[in-house]
């Protein structure tokens, strides 16, 4: 196909072209076929959420790593340094423990108007909710940094350029 007055046309090698039925608004990138193409196919990913994105990708994430036989070639294979610096300048920290946990959020509690006690709401059953958490546990002899699974992926996606 080549560009002519701001669309593309099909140029066959029989001589004959395709001309301008199709209609005329702008369709962004990678949009230029008429309606009912069925024979032009392309994705139509939308900007997502990146915080649901992150929390698709450490699902899959924890459920792999649960899977997997060999815990430590996963590790490996996902990018995920086995040492650390130490943002201090200390001496460097070496992942030791993957902490998985599962919590579930019964109730709710905050500061109280005018009391020292605290406000608490306890939710009924259908509102409880599961939490998975997954961590890397990085030790020196001087320290102990835990990072969480997802700030951990939103730096590996920003280092591959997603």
């Amino acid at each position: 196909m080549a560009p002519h007055d701001g669309h593309f046309h099909h140029h066959h090698a029989d001589g004959h072209d395709h001309g301008h039925d199709h209609h005329h608004h702008d369709h962004g990138v990678g949009h230029n076929h008429a309606p009912g193409d069925s024979h032009h196919l392309h994705s139509h990913m939308e900007d997502g959420d990146p915080g649901a994105d992150i929390q698709v990708l450490a699902t899959q994430f924890v459920d792999g790593f649960q899977k997997a036989i060999d815990k430590m070639a996963y590790l490996r294979l996902a990018g995920v340094p086995l040492s650390i610096d130490d943002p201090d300048g200390g001496p460097s920290l070496k992942l030791v423990d993957v902490g998985l946990t599962t919590q579930w959020q019964v109730g709710t509690a905050s500061p109280a108007f005018g009391s020292r006690e605290l406000s608490y709401l306890p939710f009924p059953g259908d509102r409880i909710a599961e939490r998975t958490n997954f961590n890397f546990v990085y030790v020196s002899l001087e320290r102990k940094r835990e990072v969480d699974l997802r700030d951990f992926l939103r730096r590996r996606a920003a280092e591959i350029g997603d």
